[in-house]
């Protein structure tokens, strides 16, 4: 049996062959493949159109998404630059320096030597001469004041203020290895390891299998004297090891070490020994 071509209606003229083709059967199915043809076309149509909907309807979502993300970026630009406007501060001028005596004399600032033009000396920047020292009355000193006692006062003096130099500024999260002063456990040494002692639980499959060992760790003491960042650097049975970071994290707070006399960040190894009776 041959293919049979749904549009082509040479079928129907096959099979109404030597019956009366004048009824309406065979009107209605000679006419069955234009109807097909029109319906797979209609189809096609509607297809095209609606996939031409939905393209449009994404190329406008997203021209949309993008016309709103290029208003935030501009608003969250502002918004830092207003941000950073708002974080410049005036610098304050320095306030003069408030000099208080109670009982002085009067006396003319001594001018030192020194070469310069003469368009660029100020008159009361000038030296007097040997003669107008010697037929004024008022004292020599290193400022130019109205005296308020010439009897019992004081010629005024400038005091030299020596500076102390600041310490030097340490890192806050720097980690330290060694340091000018370690920390310790409060108690020292021995008591750190009978507190270990004292609160290590045996795990029970260590305990089982008869597994024992040292599992060395390391941890930061912080600033303040607590305990972070526990690791384990040299292991023995994941059951010790996990039981070792555990009674670590739950030690007291140490005495924090120092450096250049500021408390800091340093890195310490301990030792948990794990030995079956």
């Amino acid at each position: 049996m041959g293919k049979i071509d749904l549009i082509d209606n040479g079928w129907v003229d096959l099979v109404f062959e030597g019956k009366n083709q004048a009824y309406g059967a065979y009107q209605l199915r000679k006419n069955t493949g234009a109807r097909n043809l029109k319906a797979i076309i209609t189809m096609f149509v509607m297809f095209a159109i609606i996939a031409a909907i939905v393209i449009a309807k994404v190329s406008i979502e997203n021209y949309i998404a993008s016309q709103n993300a290029a208003i935030e970026a501009d608003v969250e630009l502002q918004s830092l630059a207003e941000k950073k406007e708002a974080k410049v501060e005036k610098k304050d001028e320095p306030e003069p320096e408030k000099i208080e005596v109670e009982r002085v004399k009067s006396s003319v600032a001594f001018t030192v030597p020194e070469i310069k033009k003469d368009n660029e000396v100020k008159e009361d920047q000038e030296m007097k001469s040997q003669e107008e020292l010697q037929q004024t009355n008022t004292a020599i000193g290193a400022f130019t004041v109205e005296g308020n006692d010439e009897t019992a006062g004081e010629v005024l003096k400038a005091k030299e203020v020596i500076a102390e130099p600041e310490p030097p500024k340490v890192e806050e999260t720097k980690v330290f290895d060694v340091v000018e002063q370690m920390p310790s456990f409060p108690g020292g040494q021995g008591a750190l390891m009978q507190w270990l002692a004292s609160n290590i639980k045996y795990p029970v499959v260590a305990e089982e299998n008869g597994v024992q060992g040292r599992v060395v760790c390391t941890f930061v003491v912080e600033r303040d004297g607590s305990i972070t960042d526990v690791k384990v650097v040299r292991g023995v049975d994941p059951s010790l090891d996990k039981e070792a970071v555990r009674v670590l994290k739950q030690m007291p707070s140490w005495i924090p070490g120092k450096q250049n006399g500021s408390a800091v960040r340093v890195k310490y190894t301990v030792p948990v020994t794990f030995k079956l009776q």
